[in-house]
């Protein structure tokens, strides 16, 4: 057996997570054993130990669960908030406007921003609006 029959056919979890969040999806891992959502990336599922995860995309909905503000070192800041998306995971990202108008319990969509000064896309979310 060589070394490489031992590659992983895959990229490690995080390189996958940041190759599909690059391309401005908001990507989760599904557990088809236990059939729930898987977040952060991981190797094995963290409810019931199963290997079989494969990755999906959020639609990007969800409700807030929480939001702070985090003021910057030079004046200004932004918010931060906790997000329930509705596939079943919490994520963090920031509000899109600083308005601060963002309730526990309201609707949002999020996406990803890729022209963040840091280089690194995150996750960004604005009130999703009346239906």
């Amino acid at each position: 057996m060589s070394a490489a029959d031992l590659a992983p056919a895959e990229p490690a979890p995080w390189a996958a997570f940041a190759a599909r969040r690059a391309e401005g999806r908001i990507p989760f891992q599904y557990c088809s054993s236990c059939e729930r959502a898987v977040f952060y990336p991981r190797v094995l599922c963290p409810h019931c130990g199963s290997v079989e995860l494969e990755w999906r995309d959020s639609a990007g909905l969800g409700t807030v669960y929480s939001q702070t503000f985090l003021p910057g070192r030079e004046g200004g800041g932004r918010y931060v908030l906790l997000v329930d998306l509705d596939e079943g995971f919490r994520v963090m990202g920031s509000a899109t406007d600083d308005t601060g108008d963002y309730v526990i319990g309201s609707r949002v969509r999020g996406s990803v921003d890729a022209g963040v000064p840091e280089g690194e896309p995150r996750f960004v979310f604005a009130e999703e609006g009346p239906r």
